[in-house]
């Protein structure tokens, strides 16, 4: 009875009768700024600065090789297998592990490394955000486990914000079994709340625009 009195509540309150089928939900409100490549470059390392990230424009391939190299110095390093990395020369460098299929191997290896290497599907300007598709040839937990995350993005791939991300990709879960966000370096302040960063996830990133 109570659940009665509560539909037809609802069904007043929406201007339907009991039995009267839901009209058609309306369109999504999509909006997509106007941006130049330069402003949304400008708008990511912005952004991702402002969340304690590091992003650096490199001018060439060999640039954002070398900025790696410096990183991972007398460190490890575990890649993922994404053939971004291998143009620009990152899974040739001594201290990167690359090409593991396997996946205890992987995870071993992410565990224990310094640094996870990795591409990005897209970059969002408006919050420094990374777009991740899981993939075979991008495994998720390269950019979760290790406690330095270093992602390799083209400039092009650059996108104004969330919504001409869902225009471009409207039913991620039809190209992957998981599309992950990951803004700035991780941070929680769930205990007291004081600020930790790299609890549940890398504390440093640094993204390469190339």
């Amino acid at each position: 009875m109570e659940r009665d009195v509560i539909l037809h509540k609802v069904r007043t309150a929406l201007g339907r009768s009991a039995g009267q089928e839901p009209t058609l939900p309306p369109p999504a409100r999509v909006v997509i700024p106007e941006a130049a490549a330069e402003d949304r470059v400008k708008s990511f390392c912005a952004a991702l600065e402002a969340l304690a990230g590091t992003a650096l424009q490199a001018s060439s391939k060999e640039e954002a090789r070398d900025y790696v190299a410096s990183l991972v110095a007398g460190k490890t390093a575990v890649a993922s297998n994404a053939p971004f990395l291998a143009e620009c020369g990152v899974t040739g460098l001594a201290e990167v592990r690359s090409g593991i299929n396997g996946r205890e191997e992987l995870r071993e290896l992410c565990a224990t490394a310094d640094f996870g290497i990795t591409s990005a599907e897209y970059a969002l300007a408006d919050t420094g955000t990374l777009v991740m598709l899981s993939s075979p040839q991008e495994a998720r937990m390269v950019s979760l486990l290790p406690p330095v995350h270093i992602a390799l993005l083209r400039r092009e791939r650059i996108l104004t914000g969330l919504d001409e991300l869902l225009s471009l990709i409207p039913l991620p879960a039809e190209q992957t079994s998981s599309m992950v966000l990951i803004t700035g370096p991780s941070r929680t302040a769930d205990i007291e709340q004081i600020l930790i960063r790299g609890v549940h996830g890398p504390g440093q990133i640094h993204v390469i625009l190339v």
